[in-house]
């Protein structure tokens, strides 16, 4: 007679688990360093400005779909050098946690710094960054 409340089985048929469907899929993040590199995602005109930090991205022609590039940039109006340091090290974080996870690959990415990126809680950076991607299209469904 079988316990109605006490543990499973091991006679019963397990679901099956599969590996690959459990581990997201993380792009591999590859920075841009010319200045060449950042005017080309400039150009391309497509960005989406949050009260945290400005997105700009660009599809890369015959670009790799397991990696994203991505580039940080401040300008002097966010503040002394500590401070955009402050700033980038925040966007450079964001980026491994959020576009690393959840972005769309084969895509340029440049995360432009804000005067309230260093001081802004990093909840609402995260939340920032999301609504941006979602409003270009080009953030993934999570994994199921």
């Amino acid at each position: 007679m079988p316990a109605e409340h006490g543990p499973a089985s091991i006679d019963q048929p397990q679901p099956a688990h599969d590996l690959e469907q459990e581990v997201a899929v993380r792009l591999r993040l590859v920075r841009l360093k010319t200045r060449q590199e950042f005017l080309s995602v400039a150009g391309a005109r497509r960005k989406f400005t949050t009260p945290g930090l400005m997105l700009q991205a660009m599809a890369q022609p015959q670009g790799d779909p397991a990696s994203a590039r991505v580039g940080f940039t401040a300008s002097r109006k966010v503040g002394n050098s500590v401070t955009r340091n402050r700033a980038k090290r925040r966007l450079r974080a964001l980026a491994d946690e959020v576009i690393a996870a959840r972005a769309a690959g084969g895509t340029d990415y440049v995360l432009i710094c804000r005067q309230d990126t260093a001081t802004r809680p990093y909840a609402q950076l995260r939340s920032d960054l999301e609504a941006a991607l979602a409003r270009l299209k080009l953030l993934r469904a999570p994994a199921p």
